[in-house]
């Protein structure tokens, strides 16, 4: 796993620098005491997870997650702050952990081992298993074309038909860290693979049309550009 480590306070880097040293199979990418650094660090180079304060100046931690997360990014993030105020909205951009200062050794190697095991375990069985009620149906990742939020529902499109499910799109998208699969909208995850064309819709989103199915998806302008850069 590579890691990239902010906080504007050098004696609480150092300590994060400590503690990911002792973890196996662990690899600081870089360490910085600036979020704006770290911003450009993650444009530049893959990174799995960012341990981040939130409270600094410029660029606050939660922007940065922000950014990752409006950007689709593949990247986990823990936050390691002395600030509860933004504990419910950090869960509402899919961070993975809300851990407060001061904090153990064993507290946060804990959470990085369960992210871990989170994300081998999904690598792995290249599986979902979504729960309905008293079934559980149990979809191969690579037969997603895309997922879709309607109000209270999800609902998965599949090249075998459509599955719905109450797991919000966020609790999907930590499932689905393969490069294949793009956060496109506020309420659509796409499968790239399945892309027929792009059409204009308005101003700054387009109407996506997959092989094999007549239900569309959304896509932002700003993920149009993203998808231009980093996958084609």
């Amino acid at each position: 796993m590579r890691v990239g480590l902010v906080d504007d306070r050098q004696i609480d880097l150092d300590k994060l620098q400590g503690i990911i040293a002792m973890i196996d199979k662990v690899e600081i990418v870089f360490a910085t005491t600036s979020a704006t650094a770290a911003y450009e660090e993650i444009k530049k180079q893959s990174v799995d997870l960012l341990i981040a304060d939130i409270e600094m100046p410029d660029l606050t931690g939660y922007e940065l997650a922000d950014i990752i997360h409006s950007h689709a990014l593949n990247i986990s993030v823990i936050f390691v702050t002395a600030n509860s105020g933004y504990a419910v909205h950090a869960f509402e951009i899919n961070v993975h952990d809300y851990i407060m200062k001061p904090y153990t050794k064993e507290r946060l190697i804990q959470s990085i081992e369960r992210l871990m095991a989170k994300q081998y375990k999904s690598e792995m069985t290249g599986r979902l298993y979504i729960k309905q009620k008293n079934d559980i149906h149990i979809i191969q990742k690579q037969d997603i074309i895309f997922i879709e939020r309607t109000g209270r529902s999800t609902m998965i499109h599949t090249r075998n038909g459509q599955v719905k499910t109450y797991q919000t799109l966020n609790e999907l998208e930590g499932e689905l860290r393969e490069r294949s699969f793009l956060r496109s909208h506020r309420s659509f995850i796409i499968n790239i693979l399945f892309i027929m064309n792009f059409s204009l819709y308005a101003k700054n989103s387009y109407l996506v049309s997959f092989e094999n199915i007549e239900e569309k998806a959304m896509i932002t302008k700003e993920n149009i550009e993203i998808l231009q850069r980093n996958y084609f």
